[in-house]
């Protein structure tokens, strides 16, 4: 099942992403010479860099660092852990970084980057190991002014606290506070933010209710399908449920599993915590094929694993009403047209995963004010900063009459662009 997704993730992000851009870009009538700028990326970071395993071997890996654009502050963006890492991943997740931040209204530009490997395959010692010699290797291409990473696949708040831990101990030993906001997703005792762990899945469920407003609908009732049940599929299904949704189907790097009658979220992800990780062979739900998932009849769809999950060869299959898009990227421009064609509304992952970024934003305030934030105050903030972005998204796709994926491109790029407009470009 990982191989499955790993392969339909390589089709194409960063064709995606550009396509996507192009559109936008068109549409508005974007400034020529602000396209070009946005049409490349400004540093591409390629380290290759030997660590010893547990057995005295040693092995030699390749870490990625995009950055795409910083008009608006410093560059922000996870770091994954993955077979599939590679500068084009890297590059395409580095720019829809820069349309998502913009669009959120953060004082950040786009970045992303990671390790190519399983991380499945290695001991937690290997993993430290690995993550600390990464960071240093990263040097002063990473820091708490200028490219802040953060979690993402296959990587968490110990992952952070090593990246942390590891850059501090770069500095003088009497400002070494100064730098905690270098990475965010940190552990709380580590200078972490309260909430942050399920900002992503809580942003997901926040869009899909503006959603359900601007519709006149509810999600009470709503039957709905998860694809990845790694911490954004978790969240989402935890606040889905809070809202009395049902969860019908759940796919992950081990299987598809179903229940037409629901699968209880809390119970799965206890099943899931003695399992591997994974869902697979969870007793009260049926295994089914995987390529049968999309197909499903639901009326929510949200794939929060990896990029082009949903393609010109599955759109097709799929019944949901509406695509709330957890992961980057997982639909590619064709699977987009055939499910517009379809009046299908698809709400774009620059808008439904910004809960993290938004989350790590708070992080990052918290850390450098020197403050310590509560549960409440985050997730109201949280709350009040995704309604404003959806509302802002609404009125570009009336005022453009466009799908709300150019809609939010368009309001991102047009806060950029006037960036832009009003400093020049230097010299």
């Amino acid at each position: 099942m990982l191989k499955y997704m790993a392969e339909k993730s390589k089709t194409g992000m960063y064709e995606s992403v550009m396509k996507q851009f192009e559109k936008a870009a068109d549409i508005m009538n974007l400034d020529s010479n602000i396209r070009k700028i946005l049409s490349n990326t400004n540093n591409e970071i390629v380290v290759h860099f030997p660590v010893k395993m547990d057995n005295g071997s040693v092995e030699v890996f390749t870490g990625y660092r995009v950055q795409h654009n910083n008009a608006l502050g410093p560059y922000k963006g996870g770091l994954r852990y993955h077979p599939t890492v590679d500068i084009d991943d890297a590059r395409a997740l580095a720019i829809w970084m820069t349309w998502k931040t913009s669009l959120a209204g953060l004082p950040y530009g786009g970045g992303k980057g990671g390790i190519q490997l399983d991380p499945v395959k290695y001991s937690a010692s290997e993993l430290e190991r690995i993550t600390r010699r990464f960071t240093f290797a990263l040097g002063g291409n990473i820091g708490p002014e200028y490219d802040i990473p953060a979690p993402d696949v296959n990587t968490n708040a110990q992952i952070m606290a090593w990246m942390a831990d590891t850059y501090m101990s770069t500095k003088d030993s009497d400002s070494r506070s100064k730098y905690a906001h270098v990475v965010t997703g940190k552990p709380i005792n580590s200078g972490g933010l309260e909430g942050r762990d399920r900002a992503t899945g809580f942003g997901v469920v926040t869009t899909l209710q503006s959603w359900a407003d601007w519709k006149n609908e509810t999600l009470e009732g709503k039957s709905y399908i998860v694809q990845g049940f790694g911490n954004v599929g978790q969240w989402t299904a935890h606040f889905m449920k809070e809202k009395g949704a049902k969860m019908v189907a759940v796919q992950d790097h081990t299987g598809t599993i179903y229940n037409e009658n629901g699968i209880d979220p809390i119970e799965l992800l206890e099943y899931a915590k003695g399992n591997k990780g994974g869902v697979a062979g969870y007793p009260k739900a049926e295994a089914i094929d995987n390529d049968k998932f999309f197909a499903l009849q639901c009326d929510i769809c949200i794939p929060a694993a990896l990029g082009s999950q949903i393609t010109g060869a599955n759109a097709n299959d799929i019944k949901a009403k509406v695509i709330a898009e957890g992961a980057n990227g997982p639909t590619t421009p064709e699977g987009e047209e055939i499910l517009l064609k379809k009046g299908v509304s698809i709400i774009p992952d620059i808008l439904c995963n910004s809960g993290g970024v938004i989350g790590s934003y708070y992080e990052w305030l918290q850390n450098r004010n020197g403050e310590i934030w509560q549960m409440d105050d985050v997730i109201g903030k949280l709350e009040r900063k995704l309604i404003n972005s959806f509302g802002k998204v609404v009125v570009a796709a009336a005022e453009y009459k466009v799908d709300l994926r150019t809609a939010a491109y368009i309001v991102a790029i047009r806060r950029i662009e006037l960036t832009y407009r009003e400093r020049g470009v230097f010299p």
